[in-house]
């Protein structure tokens, strides 16, 4: 008798439980005040940047690689994000900016 993974016959496989852990150090987080986006045709990358009052140079926090079917969620979830945040405190000031160029 040989034993399998398999599901029955019919049957969808269960999806593995995720886990998601953070060290202490990831948990604090990181204030930043500005995102630069770059991509190529197989990546997304997101340099999130705090720009200090009055000093002429700003830090790199983090850089984030993804591929281009991730950001796509990820705005997706950016985007539902915001709509329910101002659905219960009002609308979000963006400083006036405009629309980001195509």
């Amino acid at each position: 008798m040989t034993s399998s993974n398999k599901p029955p016959e019919g049957q969808k496989p269960a999806a593995p439980q995720i886990q998601i852990q953070v060290p202490p150090e990831v948990a604090q987080g990181a204030y930043v005040n500005l995102t630069l986006v770059n991509h190529t045709e197989t990546e997304f990358v997101l340099d999130f940047i705090y720009i200090q009052p009055l000093e002429p140079r700003a830090t790199v926090r983090s850089r984030i690689i993804s591929s281009p079917r991730h950001a796509k969620r990820l705005l997706a979830a950016l985007q539902e994000n915001i709509a329910r945040h101002e659905a219960r405190f009002g609308p979000v000031d963006d400083g006036g900016q405009k629309e980001p160029m195509h």
